[in-house]
């Protein structure tokens, strides 16, 4: 084969193309670098079939989130201790289950479908089936606890085995970090629209059905024996039927979502194996890479501050419903006001993006994540009212916006001041990302179970249609006065990050110049056979 020709090979789809080797004589005398490698382009189409693939952790995330808790107690009718027992135990499995799973694929042979797209879909139509099972009470009252932990649990895993690989696809889609930031810019944005999507379709089905509960004349002429024993009467009623069936529904028209998303995602999207090259970085091993992550002054400050201000959020989605519904009394409006939060959030992203653009990142948190406070005080201390919740709802949600999008926005900032610091220590970028992961669910864990403990130490029954006062002022601390003490702690921690706007645009100044030093490295390796030929 002449010098040259044929440098370039397509594969069988015409999607991969791979580097070949120039041969002069038989002998091979050079091998391109991926960067000398011509690479199709991500096209848009390619980069919305990623993007839908996010939608499935949001929309369920979301329906969870919001409604798990309420449907526990007031439809699966479970102690509230039982039910802070598994909102606890399987936010923290969820939690566990991230490194490991993170570890499991990165030791995953390649395929002819690539590395990640094998979990994706294995683990599509069990993870639906658990979470529709998740929504069911089953017939025996003695075997609640150990179905609704159990399918929790599962589907906690099977979704971490979605996710993780989805995560990391990023960086098997294409090798233009340019195309890889886009993809990643039309992922946030779907990944936002799905909690609209998780919220409207759990919140629209459940609200449609008819809310049974006990009045307040009833309970007060009742002991709490006697109330649990007609309540189990009132079970057979045919109302009680109406709104399980209700959540049934809503659970299979999001299963349905789940899968349609992971089909858009298999079939539109083509691996691609990004690895090799002619320098092959030497890489440490997990446990030193770990131990170098987390003695990371900056990843440190990053990640404690986003728990507290994380958990302070958690509080408050885990139990707006059942602060509107009992404490403000709107049991008809509470899944129209979480439906505004979604809505808020979502069309306040891009104004948050070009805010943390135009004034920093740092400023951006402390505007971003304080904007909220004044609100959610608001909403504890004036007499109930619908426009006033509404209002709060509005406000609330831009401040949800920005908790969601200033830690991934900042993450990659302290990935690039470890490089910088540490230059002869590289590939440690899924550590930085599953470990903050780890930590914020495992605040999540510990909010819905601190939450829902919390009630059941304030005298929550379940079914009625008003809460004792003590019932109604714990959910005021848990949306409000908590919230807001943890928002105030996360902030002091964040004073003292280090890597504001010169520090940051200082680091990639100097990787940019590291990287385009390693390309011309390479290039002149490529090129060094000929010279000697």
């Amino acid at each position: 084969m002449a010098r040259g020709e044929g440098v370039e090979q397509f594969s069988s789809s015409g999607l991969f193309p791979t580097a070949k080797p120039v041969h002069q004589d038989g002998i091979i005398i050079a091998k391109l670098s991926p960067q000398q490698e011509r690479k199709r382009p991500l096209t848009v189409w390619s980069k919305v079939c990623f993007a839908i693939g996010g939608a499935p952790y949001q929309i369920t995330g979301t329906a969870l989130g919001f409604f798990l808790q309420i449907f526990l107690l007031d439809v699966a009718l479970l102690d509230p201790l039982y039910a802070s027992v598994i909102l606890f135990v399987g936010r923290a499995w969820d939690a566990v289950t991230d490194p490991t799973v993170g570890f499991l694929v990165s030791r995953t042979p390649w395929t002819r479908h690539g590395r990640m797209m094998p979990w994706i879909l294995v683990s599509t139509i069990p993870a639906v089936l658990c979470y529709f099972l998740i929504w069911v009470v089953p017939p025996l009252e003695q075997g609640k606890i150990m179905w609704y932990l159990l399918f929790y649990c599962l589907f906690q895993t099977l979704q971490t085995c979605f996710h993780v690989p989805y995560s990391a696809l990023t960086m098997f889609i294409s090798t233009e970090q340019r195309e890889r930031d886009s993809a990643t810019a039309y992922r946030m944005t779907i990944e936002v629209f799905g909690t609209v999507i998780g919220t409207a379709v759990q919140g629209q089905i459940v609200g449609m059905a008819n809310v049974p509960c006990i009045n307040n004349t009833f309970l007060s002429n009742s002991s709490n024996h006697s109330v649990h024993g007609n309540y189990s009467q009132i079970l057979m009623d045919y109302r009680i039927f109406n709104e399980r069936r209700a959540y049934m529904i809503a659970s299979a028209v999001i299963s349905l979502i789940y899968i349609l998303c992971a089909a858009v995602l298999f079939f539109g999207v083509r691996e691609q194996d990004n690895q090799g090259g002619l320098k092959a970085q030497k890489h440490a091993s997990f446990q030193t890479g770990l131990r170098l992550v987390i003695g990371h002054g900056p990843y440190v400050k990053l990640v404690m501050a986003f728990l507290f201000t994380s958990l302070a959020f958690m509080l408050l989605e885990g139990n707006f419903a059942l602060f509107i519904k009992y404490t403000l009394g709107f049991r008809e409006d509470f899944q129209n006001i979480l439906l505004v939060i979604m809505l808020s959030a979502t069309l306040t992203i891009p104004m948050w993006q070009w805010f943390l653009c135009r004034f920093g990142k740092k400023t951006a948190v402390y505007i971003g994540i304080t904007w909220a406070v004044p609100f959610i005080i608001l909403v504890v201390c004036v007499k109930s009212s619908l426009v006033v919740s509404y209002i709060v709802s509005i406000a609330a949600g831009a401040s949800v916006a920005a908790a969601f999008l200033l830690p991934w926005s900042m993450l990659p900032d302290v990935v690039d001041d470890f490089k910088v610091q540490n230059p002869t220590s590289q590939g440690h970028e899924a550590i930085f990302y599953s470990f903050y992961v780890f930590f914020t669910k495992f605040a999540s864990g510990v909010s819905l179970g601190v939450s829902t403990l919390s009630l059941s130490f304030a005298g929550y029954v379940t079914g009625v249609c008003v809460q004792s006062d003590s019932v109604n002022l714990t959910l005021k601390i848990l949306v409000s006065a908590a919230p807001v003490a943890l928002i105030a702690l996360g902030l002091l921690i964040f004073k003292t990050y280090p890597i504001d706007e010169e520090r940051r645009q200082n680091n990639n100044k100097l990787l940019q110049s590291l990287l385009l030093s390693e390309e011309q490295e390479s290039e002149m390796e490529a090129l060094k056979p000929d010279i000697t030929a």
